[in-house]
């Protein structure tokens, strides 16, 4: 089942597999904001302060990157799709799964700040306990462009302290809050307040998913053509900072983003690249 709604004002499509899992994704950022497995509970975190319209990014959910990562470049922090209408392109329902897309194309305004043609898609499909969002971007130019890209997903837990991620020892990070890097050296990895790191090349040390355990149960994640990994919380100083996130929040999730940063990508006129990141529970 698939229909339209309306999430902080704004059009969104809610999606129903046959066996009840659940996802709301919102046309404004093309963002994913609920996802409910079958039989389960909500586990992405949406702030109760988010808001939304133009220039505004939602806090919370799965907001898209592109085609800049924070700010290492010249753009607006995380690059010009997230605070952006999409368009809702299809759904469809196909055996035991619920899928839906969405796209965003070049405009004057984004050519006005980043002088490129592409095509951005986003695919979402869920059943069950488990969620894949892929990404795909098209360059529709005739001329290469470079790009960093992420999935920022905020993921809900019931207390960061006691929340554990595994599978990134041995992975070389850099600390944004000291500046330096360094091989990753307990695993799991706990939480104690802010943290904001940035893991290079996952996969050449992980093959395999992550782990994240917390009292609401465990989950694994997937990322598929996405090199990096972005772990990040604000912590409570920082939280309280953040006008469209409560001050204690910053408690009730964690980021574990997919993203492509220490390489950027860069495409060909014509050429496309698709990555994914996956989680079941």
């Amino acid at each position: 089942m698939i229909k339209p709604t309306t999430v902080l004002g704004q059009p969104a499509m809610w999606l129903r597999a046959p066996d009840g899992a659940e996802a709301t994704v919102m046309l404004h950022g093309g963002q994913l904001v609920s996802w409910i497995p079958a039989g389960d509970q909500e586990r992405l975190y949406l702030s109760p302060l988010a808001m939304a319209g133009d220039g505004e990014a939602v806090r919370g959910g799965i907001p898209v990157v592109f085609p800049q990562f924070a700010l290492l470049g010249p753009l607006p922090r995380h690059g010009l799709v997230r605070d952006r209408a999409w368009q809702w392109v299809e759904g469809a329902t196909r055996g035991d799964v619920v899928i839906g897309v969405l796209r965003l194309t070049d405009d004057a305004a984004t050519r006005a700040l980043w002088p490129h043609a592409f095509e951005a898609e986003l695919s979402l499909s869920l059943s069950g306990l488990q969620l894949d969002v892929e990404l795909a971007i098209t360059n529709t130019g005739d001329s290469p462009f470079t790009f960093t890209a992420a999935l920022h997903s905020y993921l809900l837990i019931d207390d960061l302290k006691h929340a554990r991620l595994a599978g990134l020892y041995g992975v070389r990070y850099l600390d944004k809050l000291s500046g330096k890097t360094q091989p990753q050296e307990l695993d799991p990895l706990g939480f104690a307040g802010e943290i904001d790191r940035v893991y290079y090349d996952v996969h050449a040390i992980n093959p395999g998913p992550l782990g994240l355990a917390t009292a609401m149960g465990r989950m694994t994640i997937q990322n598929v053509g996405f090199d990096d990994a972005v772990v990040w919380n604000p912590g409570p100083v920082r939280s309280a900072e953040i006008d469209d996130l409560p001050d204690h929040d910053w408690q009730r999730f964690l980021c574990v983003e997919a993203a492509a940063i220490g390489t950027p990508v860069t495409l060909a006129a014509g050429q496309e690249w698709v990555a994914r990141q996956g989680f079941t529970v």
